[in-house]
């Protein structure tokens, strides 16, 4: 496999690694705000990266349809969002507000706080396979830059969550090895998701704008099912919309000024 991509659909992982990573430094759980503002700039990030990234691409590509080259993008993007609704109904989790979701099981309290991040990093996943994909099959509207920026983008967004998966799980009593090593888990869905997508692609790029869009709409489900409740919950939501808003610059700049 190219060097590029392999390391284009481990970046995010890295990003979710190294948040984990912060239960070796940091004591006890993460403050209100602190996550408020965490879970604000993931949702920037992730907003901004499906329109730039995903969605404008996916448009761009269509162009050929004349005014209905929007088509492609709308049926993607719905079906994006079925596909992410169909699996936070099937998967047990508890939201990032702690909130239970998802079929009654007997499964831990914690198992499912780790379902729910993996949960968030399937789209974020296929979104990076997607893109690559689109490159390696030489498509103009793609560049490897373009590609690399979405990697950069969803990494930095990954770094909160991990810390948001690892910091609970320390507070209620888990080792700082078993808490690392579950953080890190609930991020190996991305580059086997990327990778997944990428070796499919080769049959799929007569369809390449349906499944950027699709991508799209599994990340914005994710913000606007958890990430924006949670990040305007109580009297720190004003620190949640500023959070997003850098959050988005930052994926925005990312994107334009690699792309």
């Amino acid at each position: 496999m190219n060097w590029s991509v392999l390391q284009g659909i481990l970046i995010p992982f890295a990003g979710t690694s190294l948040g984990a990573a912060c239960v070796f430094f940091l004591r006890g759980s993460i403050g209100t705000k602190t996550q408020r503002a965490l879970t604000g700039f993931a949702a920037g990030v992730m907003v901004s990266a499906s329109f730039f990234s995903l969605l404008l691409p996916a448009i761009e590509q269509s162009s050929s349809m004349g005014r209905l080259g929007f088509i492609p993008a709308c049926i993607g993007f719905a079906i994006g969002m079925l596909f992410l609704l169909l699996l936070d109904k099937l998967i047990p989790h508890v939201h990032m507000d702690k909130s239970e979701e998802g079929p009654r099981t007997g499964l831990k309290r914690t198992t499912k706080l780790i379902l729910a991040v993996t949960l968030h990093n399937i789209p974020e996943g296929m979104a990076v396979g997607v893109i690559y994909a689109g490159w390696v099959y030489g498509n103009s509207n793609i560049s490897l830059a373009g590609a690399l920026a979405l990697s950069i983008g969803i990494a930095i967004q990954n770094f909160p969550e991990g810390a948001i998966v690892s910091m609970p799980l320390r507070a209620e009593g888990m080792s700082k090895g078993k808490t690392f090593i579950y953080g890190v888990l609930s991020g190996i869905v991305e580059p086997i998701g990327a990778l997944a997508v990428i070796l499919a692609a080769g049959i799929l790029v007569p369809v390449m704008p349906y499944l950027l869009s699709f991508a799209a709409g599994a990340m914005i489900f994710v913000v606007v099912e958890e990430l924006i409740p949670e990040m305007s919950e109580g009297e720190h939501s004003n620190i949640g919309t500023v959070s997003f808003a850098l959050g988005f610059v930052l994926m925005m700049a990312l994107d334009i000024g690699l792309g």
